[in-house]
């Protein structure tokens, strides 16, 4: 993979990445609810399932997903009965008066990897996605898994910066929050993105 390739696939990932969506979602309501330090484990699982869907699409088996109407079908559903899940846990998120940094261990650090790997391995656009594009760079002279594995550093890396702002920036956003009635709107203006990005995913086709 030549500098100009890598440069040109470095700007689509800032571009893909920076773009709202279910993992952005995610992470504010992570940085909101848990704070910056323990919220940003929800980052970690959005890379990992990242680093599994690369896989799946260097491994040819994305073409399942491109191809199959019901392979495609059960895990866009699957998505986006979680993403409603998870907008149904936001609105009835319970509310307090708080000291903020009492309320960031209520969910384990597994849970919250597993959070974030499920909200990213639950859409199958993404896979789709990554078919049509991680392929446009690949120079077929070379060997491709060492391009796969340059490809996913750098995407991940990347994705692990914006998601810290996404993160950060609800992090900050938390400590503004100072009554229970504060609270119940930013949990319910959550509640209301996880569910746009639940129709917005129900409305995605092959």
């Amino acid at each position: 993979m030549s500098f100009q390739i890598w440069f040109a696939y470095m700007l689509a990932c800032w571009v893909i990445s920076v773009s709202p969506g279910a993992g952005a979602i995610a992470s504010m309501s992570s940085g909101l609810n848990y704070g910056f330090r323990r919220g940003y484990w929800n980052v970690v699982g959005l890379q990992l399932a990242l680093i599994v869907q690369i896989i799946i699409v260097a491994a040819g088996v994305g073409v399942l997903f491109a191809t199959t109407p019901l392979a495609f079908l059960v895990v866009k559903w699957f998505g986006v009965l979680y993403l409603l899940y998870l907008a149904y846990l936001q609105w009835t998120a319970p509310t307090q008066s708080i000291d903020i940094e009492t309320d960031q261990t209520q969910k384990s650090i597994p849970k919250l990897i597993f959070h974030g790997f499920l909200v990213n391995m639950s859409n199958p656009k993404a896979i789709v996605f990554l078919l049509a594009v991680l392929p446009q760079f690949l120079d077929l002279n070379k060997p491709q898994w060492i391009q796969y594995v340059i490809m996913a550093a750098t995407m991940i890396t990347i994705d692990l910066v914006v998601m810290a702002g996404y993160t950060g920036l609800a992090a900050k956003v938390l400590r503004l929050l100072k009554s229970p009635k504060q609270q119940k709107y930013m949990n319910r203006t959550f509640a209301v993105l996880f569910s746009c990005a639940a129709a917005l995913l129900s409305l995605v086709h092959q």
